[in-house]
C-alpha cells in the first residue's frame, strides 16, 4: 500500500493560534497551507513552509474564498471570473513565501465551503480549474471522488488526486456530513485509523447510517484544526506504518 497523508495548516492569524502545526507536519506527507484568504498571515505562512522543508512534507496551496471573519466556511456567491482571480492572487501569494522558504507549490486544494461548493457547483468548479490552467497547468488539483472540480480538471487536462477524510462522516452518496449535523467529526483517533486502514485495504467506508460506500482515494486528510487532530494523525500514521504501508507525497 502507498498512500498520502495530508493536513490543512498554516491557519492561525495575529495573534490567534489554531493547531499545532509543528506537530502535525511531524506526521504528514503533504501540507495544504493556507494562502491568507480564509486564514494565516504572511508570517505564518512563511513559518508554516519553512517547518515543512525542515520536515520533508510536500507543500500544497489551500486556496478558499475570502471570509477570514468566517474561517472560509461560509458559502459565497462569488462570480465565476473573481472567484478565478482570487486563486491565482492566493497561488501567487504562496509561491513567493515557498520561494523563499526553499521549495514551491506542488499542488491545489480548495478548502471548507469552497471545497464543499465544488462537490456540486459547476461554474464554481470551472472557475478554480482556470485558475490553475491559466496558473501552472502541472499542479494537480485535490478533491472529494466524483466532484465537479476533479471532473473539470480531468477535461481540462489537469492531473487530479482523490481524497479521503480520515475524520469526517460520509454520507450513502460518499459526500461528507455537514459539520452542523451529526456523526459530522469523529474523535476516537483508534476508530479514525482502523477505517483508514480499512479504505486502504478494501476500498470502503461506512457512511452515517451504517451502510459500506465504495471510495477510492491516494490521499488522506487528517484535519489540523479539530479536537485531538496530533493523536489522530499520529494514530492513522502508526496504523500505516504498522500495516507495511508506504506513507509518501502523490507528487
Amino acid at each position: 500500500m502507498r498512500i498520502d497523508l495530508n493536513s490543512d495548516v498554516g491557519e492561525s492569524f495575529g495573534r490567534w493560534t489554531l493547531g499545532d502545526d509543528a506537530a502535525v507536519l511531524g506526521v504528514v506527507s503533504s501540507a495544504n497551507v493556507a494562502c491568507g484568504f480564509h486564514a494565516g498571515d504572511p508570517s505564518t505562512l512563511r513559518r508554516t513552509c519553512t517547518a515543512a522543508v525542515e520536515r520533508g512534507v510536500v507543500v500544497g496551496a489551500q486556496v478558499g474564498y475570502p471570509d477570514l471573519a468566517g474561517f472560509g466556511r461560509r458559502f459565497l456567491d462569488v462570480e465565476p471570473r473573481q472567484l478565478t482571480d482570487d486563486v491565482v492572487y492566493q497561488l501567487g501569494a504562496l509561491a513567493g513565501i515557498c520561494r523563499v522558504s526553499g521549495t514551491r507549490v506542488r499542488y491545489v486544494k480548495p478548502h471548507g465551503a469552497l471545497y464543499n461548493a465544488v462537490v456540486h457547483h459547476e461554474e464554481q468548479a470551472r472557475a478554480v480549474v482556470a485558475a490553475v490552467v491559466e496558473y501552472d497547468r502541472t499542479l494537480p488539483i485535490l478533491g472529494l471522488p466524483g466532484s465537479a472540480l476533479l471532473r473539470a480538471a480531468e477535461e481540462a487536462g489537469l492531473a487530479t488526486v482523490r481524497e479521503f477524510f480520515a475524520d469526517r462522516g460520509y454520507t450513502p452518496e460518499g459526500t461528507l456530513v455537514r459539520r452542523s449535523e451529526p456523526g459530522a467529526l469523529l474523535a476516537n483517533p483508534a476508530a479514525v485509523a482502523a477505517r483508514v486502514l480499512r479504505l486502504a485495504r478494501e476500498g470502503v467506508v461506512e457512511a452515517v447510517d451504517g451502510s459500506v460506500v465504495p471510495v477510492t482515494a491516494e490521499s488522506v486528510c487528517v484535519h489540523g484544526d479539530s479536537p485531538g487532530a496530533v493523536a489522530m494523525a499520529r494514530a492513522v500514521r502508526q496504523a500505516l506504518d504498522a500495516a507495511g504501508a508506504a506513507v509518501a507525497p502523490f507528487v
